[in-house]
């Protein structure tokens, strides 16, 4: 079974750079496609960026594009979420999720796989 573990949250400044890692373990990530998601206090769940299980194309969320990216590790069973000039407005807590075949989507709910969350903090 699938798990997903998320790492590398924590304190950054504004302009300043972080990035995520999430793990799997009980299976291969190759057939899944990964989204990174976040979620802030009082407000829903919003997708940012995912990675397809097919050549690894990439989709951003128009927040994110050119300031985040999101690669695959697959010899380490790895995907990451470069974030670079955090803006106040990226702090949340941010989820990895999975879903098998290579179908490309930033909803939430296309997803059924979680890991448990990350939180970033963005503050001077």
């Amino acid at each position: 079974q699938l798990q997903l573990v998320e790492s590398g949250g924590g304190l950054v400044q504004p302009g300043g750079s972080l990035t995520l890692s999430c793990i799997a373990s009980g299976s291969t990530l190759d057939n899944y496609t990964i989204g990174w998601f976040r979620q802030a206090p009082g407000k829903e769940r919003e997708g940012v960026s995912c990675v397809s299980s097919r050549d690894d194309y990439t989709y951003y969320s128009d927040s994110v594009k050119g300031r985040f990216t999101i690669s695959r590790a697959s010899a380490k069973n790895m995907v990451y979420l470069q974030m670079h000039s955090v803006k106040p407005e990226d702090a949340a807590v941010y989820y990895c999720a999975a879903r098998a075949g290579f179908l490309m989507s930033l909803v939430p709910r296309m997803y059924n796989t979680w890991g448990q969350g990350t939180q970033v903090t963005v503050s001077s």
